[in-house]
This record gives structure tokens, C-alpha cells and sequence, in this order.
């Protein structure tokens, strides 16, 4: 399904203010536009031509002399030369390098590295058994000597913290008593009958302190600001409401009177340009290109046709009739020098002999392969 298009808005009402403008904005651009846009029209047709009859073929030319002096050369050089001294290369490095490693790797380094293997297994083996006996020594040395050794010094060291801990739990007690009795009442009663009410009177000043200031600070600024609006925000409203906002508009609707005149201009001017070309082919054509036309259809041509007709095609017919005696010549001459070469060479070695009938493998005329006979070259014999 088509999308369906949107219903095309009502066109608004024009006040009279842009009908007076638009008239005179578009007389007057028009007559600044015409000049500009055949200006550029001309402009147009002339770059065309350029591009057509010197662009095109400079660049063209430029294109293949670019190909001729560089992309030629290397691709010569890269294939008759890069490419073969590339091979070259590396079949040198193939004979020089490549050969000789893998020589030197399969019957030098492998058995090497296959001894050096067998020693090293030896020699882990044997280091193996070592670990193992001192390990074995070890663990012997640990169930019969450290352990029963650690389980005493574990009993003596748990007596010790035992009372070790005693005495610093009753150490504690009496610290804490002393602590509790001497420091931590003392806060308390402080806190509670001396500090809590003088913060609390405190804060009831601090809030009507703060209470008067705020008062006071709201009328200053109410007071700040019915000034302020009576001095700067009520003539700034009327400003922008009874001068820049109508000026706005007025500027607002020359701007878009001007774009749709230049618009309306450019158009025209298009279609003045367009006109004033047409005219101006059409006298070059009647002046110029027809009387050339008459010239190359009613003299040129005739005269074309007459000079092939009396010298170009007899002239040719003479030219190939020359040619053809010359390629007889040739010829005869060609087959004469064959003669006398073949009875000079008779004249020395004599005539050849004849040479032997060979046994033809392939059947001739009505006997040839079939699929239903056993005529091949494997089952003929």
C-alpha cells in the first residue's frame, strides 16, 4: 500500500503590510538578479565546452602518457625482472639455506638432542633416588625427634598463657573499675546538668537570632525587588512588547519577502537566460552552421564524390593491380630459389631414398572404433 500524503495545510491570510512589501522587494530583485544569472548561465555553457573539448582530452592524454612513462615501466619491471630475479633468489636460498638446515637438523642436531635426552634422563634418575633417600631421612628425623619435642614445648608455652591470661583479667577488672568511677560518671553528670542545658539555651538564641535575620533579610529583598520591577522589568516588558517585537515582525516578514523574491527572480532570470540562449543559438545557427551545412551538402560533398569516383578508386585499383604482379613476382622468384636449392642439393648428396611405410595404430575407412568391436589400441593386436 502507498503511504497516503498528508492533507496540505490552509494557506494563511496576508496582511496588507506584506502585499505592500512584496511587490517593489520583487521588482527590484529582479532587476539585481537578471544580470547575475545569465552571468552564470554563461558561465555554465562556457565550463561545459571547456570541460568537453579541453578537460576531457588533456586529461584523457594525461591519462595514458601517466600510463605510458610509469605504470608500463614497472609492470615491465616488475614481470620480466622482479619476478624471475625473485625466483632466482629463492631457489639460491633454497639450495644455499634451506637444504643444508634441514641437513644439518636431521642428521647432526636430532641424534645430538636424542643423546643429550638419554644423558638427562640418567642424570634426573639419579637425582630422583637422592631426593627420595634424603626425604626419606628427613621424615624419619620429624615422627622420631620434632614431634614429641613440639608437644612439649606446646604444654609449656599453654601453661604459660594460662596464667598469663589470669593475671590480665584481674588487672582489667580493676582497671575498668577505676575507669567507670573516675572518668565515665563524672561525663555523665557533667553532660546531663551542666552542658545539655547550656546547648539547649544556646540553640533557643541561635533560632531567634536567626529568625530576626531571615525576617529582616525577606523585607529587604521584597522591598529590593518591587524596585527592581518597577525600574528595569516593567519598561523592559514594554520595550520588548510595543517596539522590538513589532520591529521583529516587520523585519521578519522583508526577510522572507526578500528569500521568496530572490527565489521567484532566480526563476525567472532562469527562464529570461534560457530565451536570450535559444535566440542567440538560433542566430548563430542561421548565420554560421547552415551556410556551412550548404556548403559541405551542396559543394564539398559532390566534389568528395567526384574525386573518389575519378582518382581515389582508380588509383587504388592500380595500386592492387601493381601489388598482385609484385606478390607473383615474389613468388615465382621464391619458387625458383626453391628449385635451384633442392637440384643443387641433389647435384651434392644425390636423391634421398624412400623412406619406410610405418604400421598405422588407428583402423582405416570402414574399420574404425566402434564400441561394439574390440578395435582399440590396447586389444587390436
Amino acid at each position: 500500500m502507498e503511504p497516503q500524503k498528508p492533507p496540505p495545510r490552509p494557506r494563511q491570510s496576508e496582511g496588507c503590510l506584506v502585499v505592500a512589501v512584496r511587490l517593489p522587494v520583487r521588482i527590484v530583485v529582479l532587476v539585481l538578479v537578471v544580470p547575475v544569472r545569465m552571468l552564470w548561465d554563461a558561465g555554465v555553457v562556457a565550463g561545459r565546452v571547456l570541460r568537453d573539448t579541453v578537460l576531457r582530452p588533456v586529461g584523457r592524454a594525461l591519462l595514458w602518457l601517466g600510463r605510458a612513462l610509469f605504470v608500463w615501466p614497472l609492470v615491465a619491471l616488475w614481470r620480466y625482472l622482479l619476478v624471475p630475479l625473485g625466483t632466482a633468489l629463492g631457489l639460491l636460498g633454497r639450495v644455499l639455506l634451506v637444504v643444508p638446515a634441514v641437513w644439518l637438523y636431521r642428521w647432526v642436531l636430532t641424534p645430538v638432542g636424542h643423546a643429550l635426552a638419554w644423558a638427562a634422563r640418567g642424570i634426573g634418575a639419579g637425582i630422583a633416588w637422592l631426593v627420595l633417600g634424603i626425604g626419606a631421612g628427613l621424615a624419619l628425623l620429624y615422627a622420631r625427634v620434632l614431634t614429641p619435642l613440639g608437644h612439649g614445648l606446646v604444654w609449656v608455652v599453654r601453661g604459660i598463657a594460662m596464667v598469663l591470661g589470669a593475671l590480665g583479667a584481674g588487672v582489667y577488672a580493676v582497671v575498668a573499675w577505676l575507669v567507670r568511677h573516675l572518668v565515665v560518671v563524672p561525663a555523665v553528670w557533667l553532660w546531663t546538668w551542666v552542658l545539655a542545658p547550656v546547648g539547649r539555651a544556646v540553640a533557643w538564641c541561635v533560632r531567634g537570632v536567626v529568625r530576626v535575620l531571615s525576617m529582616a533579610v525577606t523585607g529587604i529583598g521584597l522591598v529590593l525587588y518591587r524596585i527592581a520591577r518597577v525600574l528595569f522589568v516593567l519598561p523592559a516588558l514594554a520595550l520588548w512588547r510595543w517596539v522590538l517585537v513589532p520591529v521583529g515582525r516587520f523585519l521578519a516578514v522583508v526577510a522572507r519577502e526578500v528569500g521568496a523574491a530572490l527565489g521567484h527572480a532566480w526563476r525567472v532570470a532562469g527562464r529570461i537566460s534560457l530565451a536570450v540562449g535559444r535566440f542567440l543559438g538560433t542566430v548563430l545557427r542561421w548565420i554560421v552552421v547552415e551556410p556551412l551545412r550548404w556548403v559541405y551538402r551542396g559543394v564539398l560533398t559532390p566534389v568528395g564524390h567526384l574525386v573518389r569516383d575519378a582518382v581515389l578508386r582508380p588509383a587504388a585499383k592500380a595500386a592492387r593491380g601493381v601489388g598482385r604482379a609484385v606478390r607473383e613476382a615474389l613468388a615465382s622468384a621464391r619458387e625458383s630459389a626453391r628449385q635451384a636449392r633442392a637440384d643443387f642439393r641433389r647435384m651434392l648428396f644425390g636423391d634421398p631414398g624412400e623412406s619406410e611405410a610405418v604400421a598405422r595404430r588407428e583402423p582405416d575407412g570402414h574399420d574404425t572404433r566402434t564400441l561394439d568391436r574390440s578395435t582399440t589400441a590396447l586389444t587390436k593386436d
